[in-house]
């Protein structure tokens, strides 16, 4: 299982907050392989918010005693007090983005972004835009750089824009037989992101033409196929210079690149810096970190 999490002044208790109409408490990812389960359940809820973002996979939830399984590009929504249960399965593969929030006017900032009263699952589709700003308020939480907090609810305000924007399209929830082709896409695509895959002959292994496929994948995800295994194995590349000790090379050729200087190029246009230079900021802030700690 691959984990990483951060927590407003390392706190893990929930708390209410009546200062600010919105304020990010923490924020965090799970990805299971070899776990079994993860289960979660909180009988009386939290007092804060919480927006889970299913990003590849799926999820057990349960919503007034019944089950109901949220696949890759939804969003789960939890308000103060609810009860919470949910369940991750390693066989279904779940990567999940989630964010405590708390505030004196979330209620009427929510509404205003199209999410309902009462309101529980929330498609958005799939993108990597939404991983950015999960990953980026968890890296805000973990550094506490200056303005950190209200950075934080400037990340979280662009992601209930992007949302917003996604349920005031949803023109494929029309058809949902051409969005479970599009999900099993993604998920062909997220097993074997690693390997040489022909967009042409996918499309024909399912008998449709390649513009029909590329349009309605585009219109699911917000993303083309190309650009979506591409996202997929820069963001498990950025995962493996986190938590392995593989050099740039062998990164490379796990995650499908042939040529290390090409998956360079890639990784920094993407994340503004090189393999290299970006595990050495990594270690560099983790040595900071851990000079800050002995310091108090």
């Amino acid at each position: 299982m691959y984990t990483n999490s951060a927590y407003w002044h390392q706190t893990r208790l929930d708390f209410k907050d009546k200062k600010h109409p919105i304020f990010i408490g923490s924020c965090g990812t799970y990805r299971l392989y070899t776990i079994k389960k993860l289960p979660t359940h909180r009988p009386r809820g939290r007092l804060d918010y919480q927006l889970l973002y299913v990003a590849s996979g799926k999820a057990h939830f349960y919503f007034d005693g019944k089950e109901e399984i949220v696949s890759a590009g939804n969003m789960v929504l939890y308000r103060p007090k609810e009860e919470q249960r949910y369940y991750y399965y390693g066989a279904d593969h779940p990567e999940v983005y989630w964010v405590h929030f708390t505030g004196n006017n979330v209620k009427n900032i929510l509404r205003k972004y199209g999410i309902a009263d009462g309101v529980h699952v929330i498609y958005s589709g799939v993108s990597m835009e939404y991983k950015h700003l999960y990953m980026n308020m968890i890296e805000e939480l973990q550094l506490r750089k200056e303005d950190y907090e209200e950075l934080l609810v400037y990340y979280f305000m662009q992601l209930l824009i992007l949302l917003h924007r996604q349920i005031l399209v949803k023109p494929h929830k029309k058809n949902p037989m051409i969005m479970d082709d599009m999900a099993q896409a993604v998920d062909y695509f997220r097993m074997h992101y690693n390997k040489q895959i022909n967009i042409e002959k996918y499309a024909a292994s399912k008998n449709i033409s390649v513009s029909w496929f590329i349009q309605n994948f585009k219109q699911y995800t917000n993303t083309t196929p190309a650009q979506y295994i591409q996202n997929l194995r820069l963001s498990n590349a950025k995962s493996l210079l986190e938590t392995t000790n593989y050099n740039v090379t062998e990164i490379s050729n796990l995650v499908g690149y042939e040529n290390p200087l090409y998956f360079s190029r890639f990784f920094r246009k993407q994340f503004g810096a090189s393999p290299s230079q970006f595990r050495k900021q990594l270690r560099q802030n983790e040595e900071n970190q851990m000079t800050e700690q002995e310091k108090k």
